[in-house]
């Protein structure tokens, strides 16, 4: 009886262990459904919203195959690229042969300023993108930053006189796409700016390091004049790119989320920025990632012209890529090239990521 009962004592842990195993594993397994790794980084479908692919170049495109993602080429309007027509016209042959893979939004010029031929090329111009398959239309710095009126003045993005422009955009069902003023480093000195691309950028590009142009409008002036532009046009489709121009501080970038219900923001080239910040205050950073999901886009503002070197460039673009996915999905410690403190990865859940990655792509640019 003894012999009997020691043997049910020890079926009875046996199956006390055996549940507690599978109970583990369930929960292992739960957890590991509710998160992405570093591995699943080629499985998932991805969007770049902002390339600019300024030549036609295949290398380019099968870089983005293998790395799972679809790619938006935004056209500029700097007078230091090439002319809009022909990035517009690469553009076209880009979606041609790859209509899986490339979308495009166009972009508008200032060269006739000032004139009464100004608004109907305007409009005309981008009716003919739209027509040819715009879906987005890029609004730059140089609205802000280098137009200016015959008497010097800078013309501001809430200027009256693009009110019609940016009602043709709404009327159109098109996002607007705005680079509007510059990352607040843009107004200190190097050795003050908080990371090592804003030092390397602005040292080689002194026309837009603000710091050395006093005479210009202020950093807060450009966000003002965003903001105003806005609360004109509060229907329009606006995504703000380079995290809006806010990228310094997620609070004050939440409180433009919260004022204006139709922005959202790309994070090109400012991810380096949220990375800064998850240094001191990471929970803050998740928080607002958490909250705020639905209004963030993933994108590089990498590109690709005439003279790139491919080899060169599709070994940096993936492994950025591939740093920036570490950084959302996983909670591993991280060294990057932008500042030399370390950070700890945010590790979003894997709804959060597919939002930022995709969905949120498709929702703030239909068409894509």
């Amino acid at each position: 009886m003894k012999a009997k009962f020691l043997c049910f004592c020890a079926l009875s842990i046996f199956f006390q262990n055996c549940t507690q195993t599978q109970k583990s594993s369930s929960s292992e397994d739960s957890s590991s459904a509710e998160f992405y790794s570093v591995d699943d980084f080629k499985s998932v479908e991805k969007y770049d919203t902002h390339v600019h692919i300024n030549a036609y170049d295949t290398a380019f495109i099968n870089l983005a195959k293998a790395d799972n993602f679809k790619l938006l080429t935004v056209n500029v309007h700097p007078t230091s690229k090439n002319p809009a027509e022909v990035q517009q016209n690469v553009a076209l042959e880009m979606i041609k042969t790859y209509p899986e893979q490339v979308a495009y939004a166009t972009t508008f010029g200032v060269n006739d300023w000032g004139t009464d031929k100004w608004l109907p090329q305007t409009l005309a111009y981008l009716k003919n993108s739209f027509e040819k398959g715009a879906i987005g239309v890029k609004i730059w710095k140089n609205i802000g930053m280098e137009l200016r009126d015959k008497d010097g003045k800078f013309v501001m993005v809430n200027d009256p006189r693009i009110d019609p422009v940016l009602d043709f955009i709404e009327k159109s069902n098109v996002t607007l796409v705005g680079h509007l003023g510059e990352p607040k480093n843009a107004w200190l000195p190097v050795d003050q700016m908080t990371v090592s691309g804003d030092k390397n950028y602005f040292s080689k590009h002194p026309e837009y390091h603000m710091y050395l142009h006093p005479e210009y409008p202020s950093y807060e002036d450009q966000v003002d004049a965003r903001d105003k532009m806005l609360e004109k046009h509060p229907n329009i489709r606006f995504v703000g790119v380079h995290l809006g121009s806010l990228e310094y501080d997620v609070d004050e970038l939440a409180k433009r989320l919260d004022k204006f219900p139709n922005m959202a923001v790309d994070m090109a080239e400012r991810i380096c920025h949220l990375q800064y910040q998850t240094i001191n205050n990471r929970q803050k950073v998740v928080d607002f990632m958490l909250k705020y999901q639905d209004r963030l886009i993933y994108a590089t503002d990498n590109g690709v012209g005439k003279d790139s070197d491919p080899a060169e460039y599709k070994k940096r673009i993936h492994e950025r890529r591939l740093s920036d996915w570490r950084y959302f999905v996983t909670d591993d410690d991280m060294n990057v090239t932008d500042f030399k403190e370390n950070i700890k990865g945010l590790k979003l859940p894997k709804e959060v990521i597919d939002k930022i990655y995709r969905k949120n792509a498709e929702k703030w640019f239909p068409g894509i």
